[in-house]
């Protein structure tokens, strides 16, 4: 009897098919050839007709050589961080890809020497910011909490209220990260509530400067109190503030979330935040404050390990100076026009419905802030189907039903959302 697994293609045969050979150009033959002896297993597994070898290994090829898949953030989360917090602008991605191959990111084209690394990201940050002396990226906001104890509090203490001892993503918690510097924290106040006369009573020849933390992620109420960063600066110590989410000037949907340009004006000499959350760029730690500081942190000998690479400040640059990125627009998107665009999609799609919902900030920012949307609601099935489709997306399941919120969605990935939801109904 003939054995059909003779009839599977040999791996040199099938790299030879045109569109595999295509695909090894842009893909590397390494997961090309992983692609093709899977699907010749599963030939051989009897899964498949020997004759649809090439077919099913052309069909499982990846968009690209990297595992990350893109997804549609339909969660109404604005920033969020499991999907990458913000997506960048298309001139981040342009920028990203200019500096993608060889750049004058530390040289100056016109004298051949070499010139201030990424000037023109800091000249950016310097404009957005003119509040600030100077301006430091590091790589993200804790490696600049992780700088600024380095260079300041070396063996010292870092005066903080105990309400602002806050733990950040994957049990990362502020006052570890800041005595694996050598730093201690000395604590003050209670958790609900710190006053002016216990920073002051802890200020001493030991302190290396007061640390104010906006509890961006969480949010306490009821018999409360906390120091505004006008008085803490009126104290004879240098003060730090992180506002967390990147925030580099007032924002009207946003009152509560302390911006960069504020809070130097109210006296900080130091300020940091994120640089892909509010702000909507790529991942980075926004360093604000005065000149001598900036420069000491930026000579301190662990900046170099904590510095960031050229497509950074590229996408940096290209959010501060070119249009608004999709956070940006994400916060701002008009709920009428939602409304319209859930009705539009609904009206298409099986099992659909269009309602209306609440979408958050995220990011560990402004958590009571509600942000009135629309969305299209499906049965709760949908939720795996979509997030496994060919194009993956994600919603949140709430009140048994799976909610594609389109705060989240941007208008142009529309048809893209509606496709995998036939595809899902199919």
């Amino acid at each position: 009897m003939d054995d059909p697994r003779r009839r599977v293609p040999r791996t040199d045969v099938l790299l030879a098919d045109p569109r595999l050979a295509a695909a090894e150009r842009m893909l590397g033959r390494t997961l090309v050839k992983a692609v093709v002896a899977q699907a010749q297993q599963q030939a051989r597994a009897g899964e498949i007709d020997p004759e649809q070898v090439a077919e099913h290994a052309v069909a499982a090829l990846p968009l690209s050589a990297a595992s990350l898949r893109p997804v549609i953030n339909a969660t109404g989360v604005v920033v969020h961080t499991n999907l990458g917090r913000a997506p960048l602008s298309n001139a981040a991605i342009d920028a990203v890809v200019t500096a993608s191959g060889a750049t004058d990111v530390e040289f100056d084209l016109k004298t051949g020497r070499r010139a201030r690394r990424g000037r023109g990201a800091l000249t950016a940050l310097d404009r957005a910011v003119p509040t600030a002396g100077g301006v430091h990226v590091v790589n993200n906001n804790a490696a600049a909490l992780l700088l600024t104890a380095m260079a300041l509090a070396p063996g010292k203490e870092i005066v903080v209220s105990r309400g602002e001892l806050i733990e950040i993503g994957d049990g990362f918690r502020l006052p570890e990260l800041m005595e694996s510097t050598g730093a201690h924290i000395r604590e003050v106040g209670t958790t609900n509530r710190t006053h002016l006369r216990d920073y002051a009573g802890a200020l001493g020849p030991d302190t290396g400067f007061m640390l104010k933390v906006h509890p961006s992620n969480y949010h306490v109420t009821g018999f409360t109190s906390a120091v505004p960063v006008a008085e803490l600066a009126e104290l004879d110590a240098p003060l730090v503030v992180d506002i967390g989410s990147g925030l580099l000037t007032p924002h009207p949907l946003l009152p509560d979330e302390p911006d960069a340009t504020t809070v130097l004006r109210d006296g900080a000499d130091l300020v940091t935040a994120s640089g892909d959350k509010l702000l909507g760029g790529p991942q980075a730690g926004l360093l604000f404050g005065k000149a001598e500081l900036i420069e000491r942190l930026r000579r301190h000998p662990a900046a170099r390990a904590l510095r960031v690479d050229k497509l950074t400040l590229a996408a940096l640059e290209a959010t501060l100076v070119g249009p608004p990125p999709p956070v940006a627009l994400a916060l701002e998107a008009d709920v009428t026009a939602l409304r319209a665009r859930a009705e539009r999609l609904a009206a298409q799609l099986p099992e659909a419905q269009a309602v209306d919902c609440i979408a958050a900030v995220g990011g560990g920012g402004a958590p009571t802030v509600q942000l009135p949307s629309a969305a299209v609601s499906l049965p709760e099935s949908y939720a795996a189907s979509l997030r496994t489709g060919t194009r993956a997306v994600v919603g949140r399941i709430e009140g048994g039903r799976c909610l594609l919120d389109l705060r989240t969605v941007a208008p142009d990935d529309d048809d893209a959302l509606g496709d995998a939801v036939r595809a899902c109904s199919s």
